[in-house]
């Protein structure tokens, strides 16, 4: 277990009422407990933001990589719309 230090947080009154009706409701122990919880889960939602943005920009990439090689819809956005819809569609009923 890594070991814990202290250090000193400034809350709005708000937050501190907050910390102190949870632990009140003995739904944690304490508020380091409220504390550690929420930096946790700060946490995951910042990695994984971070994974779906590096997912996205390795997308854009293989994108571009794919418009360099020539390899492109033709048509209007309408046309490329419609067929992409439709592949998506009959995609879909073909995993149903």
């Amino acid at each position: 277990m890594p070991t814990p230090f202290q250090t000193n947080v400034s809350l709005t009154g708000p937050l501190k009422t907050f910390i102190d009706d949870l632990v009140k409701s003995g739904e944690y122990g304490s508020a380091s407990e409220v504390v550690r919880d929420a930096l946790r889960t700060l946490k995951q939602r910042r990695d994984l933001h971070a994974a779906e943005l590096a997912e996205i920009q390795e997308r854009i990439a293989a994108s571009l990589d794919q418009a360099d090689r020539g390899e492109f819809a033709t048509g209007s956005v309408d046309e490329v719309f419609a067929r992409s819809l439709g592949r998506a569609k009959r995609k879909s009923r073909a995993g149903s």
